[in-house]
């Protein structure tokens, strides 16, 4: 090697040229290829040392590090005890002496590679390893040091990587809990110090009129005056180097409280000393201190304040987050929440100077000012709220002492203060856990409900209020209209998720007082619905249509508020709908026919006078206001179809004729609607209505409604322009159900099925009557336009038919009956059509999808003979080079076909009976010979996991294929051995399972695991004789090797408990064969690690210390193998 002065010159010209903007990536990779290699050199860490103690250039400094990380974390083993000495020795020295000028980062990274020193080595080989880590901290000139060392100790050895046995990960985990009291008790003594030394020079303001606390909730929050008092401490001004410590002082309780188990360690002046930290989040004189100084130099103190505030939130939420709490920990836990409540408190304080939107607006915007910190303190407080909530609040609301009802009161405040949109989702989400514990509570104490309900009834009932209020442009224009109407995330836009998450709200509150909620609500839609409903008298009439004469900007800015709170009421009204029925039908008849007449009677309105066509002052503005509460109106008539039901069931045999008057009013509002010349959205809610009144409440009287019979006409008319699809299969749908659901509350002899029937077969004729005209005409070759127009025909009427077995595929045998009745041509249509488009993937895709809707709703209806027919169709087009092309050359859509066709055979071979016995042989032949040659070595997902379904479902309902034995032979034999059949196919799809936990695919390994656990739970799988000789250890075996792959991480737990259910088969002959075997056969490790290996691997038989024990083992082996490599080539090893 070079001297080291020269090395280091020739090291920072090739790092400065590595980094140069010039430098191309070729010369890059062979620079780097330099380092590495000089890097690997057996001494390389002397001139590392040297490179560290003389230059000054970063990427240098940062190079010779990663140097020394390599040689600790992955050859450590191999290097001379001398040197390992000389390297402890040498590095803390070096960090000692340059650590006040290194950059922060070179200084974290070099106590990073000292930790991981102590990580290998301490306590036996680095016995000073922890102490001069305490020395340094109690040492006022190395303190923040020594809180750097902590931190990252605490990071890199309380939760260790995998570089490590597990014998040494719990000996790290106990010889650190054994420090935990003395470095808590430093931290607190730190904290305390700085705190104290600072407030002694505090000046006291004076007292101002508004800042009184009396007649506040400290009397009840803190129990003792002088508690109060403290927390009533003005806040020290700090110096930078003691805000710098107090602030490594918290991020290293922060971490420590992540991984330590609540104790009395964590005593009660630790806990006063962080809550006195965290006061400097909510303190807005900080603020203003700053402000008032005007140097950039105080912001930046303030910001540095506000960080502190953040820091110690972030350590009262880790102690939060914990759910097991030891009985003693509980009264520090219930100062802990009576400390942060008065933080709480101080946040929603009103006075003179602040309103509480402002401060919260400054206590968020700390967010955009620190360059490390990206949370403001307003979320760690929100994040505390929803913790104590969801995780302490049913064992603190028991304590006298704590008020929870004054809680509630700070928690509303401090909800609808919040100073964005995602600050308010967050806190409506806390009321949500509030009131499913308060749903629970009740449920689970239905003797108490009253006084619980009577407890919070004024908090529920403000709530409500103050949601309802926040969805109205009436209340909150300015900030309603910030929010994106357009975009949409997770299929919902800005404005779509906050009204939803606001209506759950209302409406858990409905569950819990339904009353109260429903008077709140009823009132304010009544307002809006009376602006809607008289702008009739606006409507004149032009030369061109209707007009509404509204044109003032003023008025039609008010009305379209309006009509967007009419539109948000609307759907809160159809959100509240399933609170009326089943028992409480009775009791809430009357609230609910009132909304139910309200809804019939508005969109009867709209429809009548076509507000949707009408011309306004505002085009772009109203008439979408207009269309969306005419569709609103709709959908929540719709929301109560089935209170409709149950009040046809209650009257049907008295005095129908409120009933009847609802219903029909109801169809005169949609039929003017279904007609292609009315907006989609508008459509689609009548449609929706329709089918509802066609599907749930099923009136006997439905069909003769002359609106219906206009909507029959209309559909059957070929000259009647056709609607959009959706539309299409909606009325289809609707009308279908008509005619073949049974009329509920009427005995089976007037169901007037003959009359149904015929009617339903003339209305899918009609429907499919060009379809079937195709018949003629398949087998002839078709030109280009004549085909698309083909494809056309093909998917408006499969789409159609489709949806329509789809509706009754649950329903009785006698609608499914008259369903394939009229539909029987059609199929057979599609069953001839299907050989001539079998190359054009997407029309083979649609009649599959039919074919496979047909399988599972209508199967019994087909008919054996007709459903083998299908099947060997299917079979017969399905060749080996079909299959090649459509999951080779078709891309999605060809696999898509295949899949389908899968999916079909899935439905056939899990049919009860003889019946579809007879194509099991071909069945697996296609999946074994044909299907699966063609994507076992393709990476891809695609067809893989339907092709394993259909297996698993072979397997499952056709057990009796593969083990003739019969329950009767078992019992009288004790076990018997049964016979086994069809062995070669047996083996071979054991064998496809298997090569499927070698490849990456994470879903398709979950899903055949769960298919091995699930037959081995209902058949006993692993203990059949011929998967215990011949598979049982093949499998255990690829299980262990992806564990210590960790190809497949997030299954630990599956793959671990499938070993177990595996082994437990022949625990003898996993211990005394299969174990020694695995381990001999295991590369990279050397005998004696081969032992040990083994050794620890207890003889257990229950599941938990069994799994322990494999994870031990796939750690251990994997740490073994890390240190070998790390080994110097041509160790010896002893």
């Amino acid at each position: 090697m070079a001297s080291e002065e020269a090395s280091l010159r020739a090291l920072e010209s090739l790092m400065t040229e590595f980094f140069h903007n010039c430098t191309t990536n070729e010369r890059k990779r062979e620079i780097e290829e330099l380092l590495n290699n000089f890097a690997q050199q057996i001494g390389a860490w002397r001139f590392c040392l040297y490179f560290l103690s003389s230059t000054r250039n970063d990427y240098v400094m940062m190079y010779s590090l990663t140097v020394f990380e390599n040689l600790i974390n992955k050859m450590w083993l191999g290097v001379p005890s001398q040197d390992k000495m000389e390297i402890r020795s040498c590095l803390p020295k070096l960090l000692l002496a340059h650590h006040k000028t290194l950059p922060y980062f070179i200084r974290n990274k070099l106590c990073k590679v000292i930790v991981d020193i102590g990580r290998q080595d301490w306590p036996m080989f680095y016995h000073d390893f922890f102490t001069n880590i305490l020395q340094l901290i109690q040492s006022p000139v190395t303190t923040p040091l020594g809180l750097i060392m902590l931190k990252t100790t605490s990071e890199e050895l309380a939760c260790p990587r995998e570089d490590l046995s597990v014998a040494r990960k719990e000996e790290l985990r106990k010889l650190l809990l054994d420090q935990v009291q003395t470095v808590l008790g430093l931290l607190t003594g730190i904290l305390e110090s700085i705190w104290d030394k600072h407030s002694v020079t505090a000046a006291t303001p004076p007292p101002s009129p508004t800042s009184g606390e009396s007649g506040d909730l400290l009397s009840s929050l803190l129990q003792s005056p002088s508690a109060a008092k403290l927390l009533n401490q003005p806040i020290p001004i700090l110096d930078t180097e003691s805000e710098y410590i107090c602030s490594l002082a918290l991020e290293c309780l922060a971490h420590l409280f992540s991984w330590i188990p609540l104790s009395t360690s964590i005593t009660p002046s630790l806990l006063t000393t962080i809550f006195h930290f965290a006061r400097f989040g909510c303190d807005t004189r900080v603020r203003k201190m700053c402000s008032v100084n005007g140097s950039s130099q105080n912001s930046v103190l303030g910001q540095e304040r506000g960080r502190l505030g953040v820091l110690a939130m972030s350590c009262i939420n880790e102690l939060m987050s914990k759910n097991c709490v030891p009985m003693e920990f509980e009264e520090y836990l219930l100062r802990m929440f009576q400390q942060t409540f008065y933080l709480l408190q101080k946040i929603t304080k009103e006075n003179n100077a602040h309103t509480v939107k402002s401060r919260l607006e400054e206590l968020d915007e700390r967010v955009l000012c620190w360059g490390r910190q990206a949370e403001s303190y307003i979320e760690k407080f929100t994040d505390f709220l929803r913790l104590f909530v969801s995780v302490h609040l049913r064992r603190i609301e028991s304590y006298s002492q704590f008020p929870v009802v004054e809680f509630l009161a700070l928690l509303f405040k401090y909800t609808f203060h919040q100073p964005t949109h995602e600050g308010y989702f967050s806190c409506l989400d806390i009321w949500t856990l509030f009131l499913d514990y308060l749903t629970s509570k009740i449920k689970s104490r239905l003797a108490d409900k009253e006084a619980v309900l009577n407890r919070y009834e004024d908090a529920l009932v403000l709530l409500l209020t103050e949601v309802l209020n926040r969805i109205q442009f009436r209340y909150n224009q300015a900030q309603l209209e910030e929010l994106d109407d357009e975009t949409l995330d997770d299929d919902q836009t800005e404005w779509q998720r906050y009204l939803r998450q606001s209506l759950e709200v209302v409406a858990k509150v409905m569950e819990l007082l339904p009353t109260h909620a429903f008077s709140t609500l009823f009132p304010v839609l009544q307002d809006n619905l009376e602006v809607y409903l008289g702008l009739q008298q606006f409507v004149v009439t032009s030369g061109t249509g209707h007009r509404l004469n509204i044109t003032a900007e003023n008025d039609c800015r008010r009305l379209h508020c309006s009509l967007r709170d009419l539109s948000s009421l609307l759907q809160a009204v159809g959100r509240l709908a399933e609170y009326f029925i089943g028992d409480v039908f009775a009791a809430r008849f009357n609230d609910a026919l009132t909304v139910v007449e309200r809804l019939v009677k508005v969109t009867l309105y709209g429809s009548q006078i076509k507000l949707y066509n009408i011309e306004t002052a505002v085009p772009s503005v109203l008439k979408p206001d207009l269309i969306d509460v005419h569709a609103q109106s709709l959908a929540a008539l719709q929301a109560y179809a089935h209170w409709l039901a149950q009040f046809y069931s209650e009257v049907h045999r008295q005095n129908p004729e409120q009933f009847i008057s609802l219903v029909s009013t109801a169809l005169e509002a949609i039929t003017p609607l279904i007609s292609s010349k009315v907006q989609e959205k508008l459509l689609l809610s009548a449609c929706h209505l329709l089918v509802s009144l066609a599907t749930t409440v099923r009136p006997v009287f439905l069909i003769s409604i002359p609106a219906v019979q206009k909507v029959f006409n209309r559909i059957t008319d070929t000259s009647a322009q056709r609607l959009p699809d959706k539309a299409q299969v909606l009325v289809c749908r609707a009308l279908s159900n008509v005619l073949l659901l049974p009329w509920p509350n009427l005995p089976e002899s007037e169901q007037q099925w003959a009359v149904r029937s015929t009617n339903h077969a003339s209305l899918i004729s009609a429907l499919t009557r060009e379809y079937r005209q195709l018949k003629s005409n398949a087998i002839l070759p078709q030109r280009k336009v004549q085909l698309e127009d083909t494809k056309v025909i093909i998917h408006q009427t499969l789409s159609v038919l489709e949806d329509i077995v789809e509706s009754i595929s649950g329903e009785s045998t006698k609608s499914r009956q008259i369903c394939y009745q009229s539909l029987q041509e059609s199929v057979q249509v599609s069953l001839a059509l299907f050989p001539a488009f079998i190359h054009q993937s997407d029309v083979t895709d649609e009649m599959l999808s039919f074919f496979l809707t047909l399988f599972q709703g209508l199967r019994v209806q087909m008919g054996v003979p007709f459903t083998e027919q299908i099947i060997q169709t299917f079979l017969n087009m399905f060749t080996r080079e079909q299959l090649a092309e459509s999951i080779l050359h078709e891309g999605s859509t060809g696999c898509r076909v295949v899949e389908k066709f899968l999916k079909i055979l899935q439905v056939v071979v899990q049919e009860p009976g003889q019946v579809f016995k007879p194509f099991l042989p071909s069945v697996i032949s296609l999946c074994m010979e044909q299907v699966y040659p063609i994507i076992a070595e393709r990476s891809s997902p695609d067809v893989k996991a339907e092709l394993f379904e259909l297996l698993f479902r072979v397997l499952h309902h056709n057990w009796r294929y593969f083990f003739k034995s019969s329950v009767l032979a078992s019992v009288q034999r004790g076990v018997a051995e049964e016979q086994m059949e069809n062995e070669a196919q047996f083996s071979a799809i054991m064998q496809a399972f298997g090569q499927s936990f070698l490849q990456p695919d994470i879903h398709l390994f979950k899903q055949n695991l769960f298919y091995l656990e699930t037959l081995n739970t209902k058949q006993k799988l692993y203990h059949k004789k011929i998967f215990r000789t011949t598979m049982l250890f093949q499998f255990v075996n690829v299980l262990l090797q992806v564990l210590v792959h960790k190809s497949h991480d997030l299954l630990q737990e599956e793959i671990g408990i499938a070993t177990y259910n595996m082994a437990s088969v022949d625990f003898d002959g996993f211990y005394s064969a299969f174990l020694p075997e695995f381990l001999a056969s295991c590369d990279g490790v050397d005998s004696n690690q081969k032992n040990v290996l083994g050794r620890n691997f207890k003889m257990d038989r229950d599941l938990p210390s069994f799994t322990q024990n494999v994870h031990r083992l796939v750690n251990d082996l994997r740490y073994y193998r890390l240190c070998n490599d790390s080994l110097p080539p041509g160790t010896v090893k002893l």
